[in-house]
């Protein structure tokens, strides 16, 4: 048996061009131009290349998009007043910044900062109470786009058992308060789980969110299992010449491939939803903003 496996890249693709449809809508309808603000502190190349990315699908899909470089050694007041300025600007229904940040600025004062109705990246306190007891708006780019590749996979995922490897606040955290609301039984486990193996083995449905390179091995897949692997770990490739990496997963893939009825691959498989889903929550906050109810493809 070989898994099936889950093309990230082309449900993307697809989502962006119903989000693209959603940002025309509200233009004709309601004068309503979704904006989102992009904030980078410093020159982490990774950071660079994913904010470049971020404002160019901004763009595509005809939304405003504004994108403020800050130099490293800016002050934790200026990056604090500059979102205070964001907070209040109305052609701005996103803010996001992109974390890493500096030494000398706090990000928990970052996050907090943020006002919880632009909140697109779903960090602040608000946003993650919210999450937890049910409320409407955006929920974490990276854990919405998981759930749309499940719920595209398998259609309703109501009582089945998922089992999430990773405890994070970004992915592991609130994807297990996404499965619960999908009416799932969700086991959190993590790197210091008792017979981990044991555990995932119970899976109808694995996420893999741990940070981990192949922790996670083929035979601790059970027969038939769906496997969402949201690790991307850059490892160094010499075999690709001098100075090469490549990307692997939190999962042992080809193991897994072999095992699971399903599965994403790194790259391609949650990668490429975390930007279109971080478009999806500027339109559901563009909609919430204005009082109007937010597309419901678009949202968890």
């Amino acid at each position: 048996m070989t898994a099936s496996i889950i093309d990230g890249k082309s449900f993307a693709e697809g989502l962006r061009g119903r989000i693209a449809g959603h940002v025309e809508r509200l233009k004709s309808e309601h004068g309503i131009t979704p904006g989102l603000a992009v904030v980078i502190v410093g020159h982490d190349p990774g950071s660079q290349v994913y904010v470049a990315q971020k404002a160019k699908q901004t763009v595509a899909v005809g939304m405003h998009s504004e994108k403020y470089e800050l130099a490293e050694t800016v002050s934790e007041a200026e990056v604090l007043a500059l979102i205070e300025k964001l907070n209040a600007d109305p052609a701005i229904h996103g803010i996001l910044v992109q974390l890493p940040v500096p030494d000398h600025i706090d990000p928990q004062k970052i996050i907090q900062t943020i006002d919880p109705a632009k909140d697109v990246d779903c960090f602040t306190p608000a946003s993650v109470g919210k999450l937890a007891i049910g409320l409407p708006g955006p929920v974490s780019c990276t854990p919405l786009g998981c759930l749309m590749l499940l719920r595209d996979q398998l259609g309703d995922l109501s009582g089945l058992h998922a089992v999430v490897v990773g405890r994070s606040n970004l992915v592991g955290k609130p994807i297990a308060q996404l499965l619960l609301r999908e009416n799932c039984t969700v086991t959190i486990a993590h790197s210091r789980t008792r017979d981990l193996p044991s555990i995932v083995r119970q899976a109808d449905i694995v996420v893999a969110a741990v940070g981990r390179p192949e922790m996670v091995k083929g035979d601790w897949i059970k027969p038939g299992a769906t496997v969402i692997d949201v690790g991307i770990n850059r490892i160094d490739a010499p075999e690709r010449g001098e100075g090469k990496t490549r990307l692997l997963g939190d999962v042992a893939f080809a193991e897994a491939a072999e095992i699971a009825g399903a599965i994403t691959p790194v790259p391609g498989g949650v990668g490429p939803m975390t930007i279109a889903c971080l478009l999806a929550n500027t339109v559901t906050t563009a909609s919430l903003i204005n009082g109007l109810v937010p597309p419901s493809d678009l949202t968890a």
